[in-house]
């Protein structure tokens, strides 16, 4: 990290509340899988607007329908997004108005559309258009302003991974995420599942003993409840095609995988989709499948992904823009049309680990900047929620 690096900005979106979005989105929230449907109707006609197919929301109880809820709550109001049209059914256990009051208190403008009350979908579409399209308008006059680099919070993600995530793509991420924490930012380190025979390694990174103690907490809950649902981590990972890959066991994967944080000290744990309170790098209890685990960090309020992936995968977020990195040159090859990066040159002996970190270092910061990642021009927006309770 150099005197330059830390004096560096980045154009960026100034919020009521004080946050900085890097992107400039109209969020069409629907609550509820009933109105899924109706929300993409209505994103599909106005520019800036962006949805997700939701199937949660209903049917749900307890701890399981908080957060659900949370994590729409967290998504409306992840700094990227200019202003909400919440589209809910009217009988869901995630009460669209409610949500929607929610949102608003980070100073967002924020409107509400229910099917019921519109006397069905029809009006509900005709009443979310206009909504989105007055937004659009106002959100067309955001000027941009310079921003330190202390204020970007990046997700650090990892899927479908071979040797070469533990060996090239990973190292490079944890470069870069030392040179954005240095800069005073934030990244999250997610997947407790990966953590599983390395969290030994973190723990011993913690800067005090209560940050230890949380990261071997969530490790030891989460195989507690596994074992609880019938089932066992050491036999459900690594996946078939991390086995396929060439990882033979949890811990040679969970070693790879925690190598995504570089060497920064593990300055908090948070629970999935909770926004990090102190900035640097940041532990989030999420799941290892990727989908899940990236809507978390974004609804935790992450305005931009870093995703490596030995084999390749095609996800994004249609809140965040997500880079992928991969360390296999054949899978980038293979998959050029989704991979942003290649850091497999790093296993052919053409660039060390330093020097692809610090080109990832600058694909965030031209990212953040307004460089669109392949995902981003596709449109993906895989979504899915951490459940932790059983439809009912």
């Amino acid at each position: 990290m150099t005197v330059q690096d830390s004096k560096r900005s980045f154009l960026g979106y100034r919020r009521a509340n004080g946050s900085v979005g890097i992107r400039n989105k109209i969020l069409v929230l629907p609550t509820v899988s009933c109105s899924a449907e109706t929300a993409r109707i209505i994103a599909g006609q106005v520019q800036g607007a962006v949805t997700f197919q939701n199937q949660q929301g209903c049917g749900q109880m307890g701890a399981d329908a908080k957060r659900t809820i949370d994590i729409l709550i967290g998504l409306g109001v992840n700094p990227n997004v200019y202003g909400v049209v919440v589209v809910g059914l009217g009988c869901e256990t995630a009460q669209p108005k409610m949500i929607a009051a929610e949102i608003a208190k980070s100073g967002k403008p924020v409107e509400a559309v229910v099917i019921q009350e519109e006397g069905g979908t029809l009006n509900a579409i005709m009443k979310g258009i206009r909504y989105a399209t007055d937004m659009s308008i106002q959100m067309s006059l955001e000027e941009k302003v310079a921003c330190d680099l202390s204020e970007l919070v990046v997700a650090l993600e990892c899927g479908g991974s071979d040797p070469t995530s533990g060996l090239a793509s990973n190292p490079s991420m944890g470069y870069a995420s030392d040179l954005i924490v240095a800069a005073g930012g934030t990244t999250i380190l997610s997947e407790t599942t990966e953590f599983i025979g390395a969290e030994h390694v973190l723990a011993a990174r913690a800067i005090d003993p209560k940050v230890s103690e949380d990261i071997f907490h969530i490790v030891h809950r989460l195989e507690v409840s596994v074992e609880e649902w019938g089932g066992s981590l050491r036999g459900g990972n690594p996946s078939p095609g991390n086995i396929e890959g060439g990882i033979t066991t949890i811990e040679e994967k969970s070693l790879g995988c925690i190598f995504k944080g570089g060497t920064s000290p593990t300055v908090e744990v948070v629970d999935y989709g909770v926004k990090p309170s102190r900035k640097g790098l940041v532990v989030m209890d999420t799941p290892g499948f990727d989908v899940d685990s990236v809507v978390g960090m974004v609804a935790g309020g992450a305005q931009i992904c870093v995703f490596t992936t030995g084999r390749g995968t095609p996800v994004g977020n249609g809140l965040v823009p997500v880079i992928k990195l991969t360390g296999n040159s054949i899978t980038y090859e293979k998959m050029k049309d989704n991979i942003d990066i290649n850091a497999g040159v790093i296993l052919e002996g053409l660039k060390s680990v330093d020097e692809l970190g610090r080109e990832v270092f600058e694909e965030v910061v031209k990212v953040a900047n307004g460089k669109y990642t392949k995902a981003e021009v596709y449109g993906f927006s895989e979504f899915g929620v951490w459940r932790c309770g059983a439809s009912v």
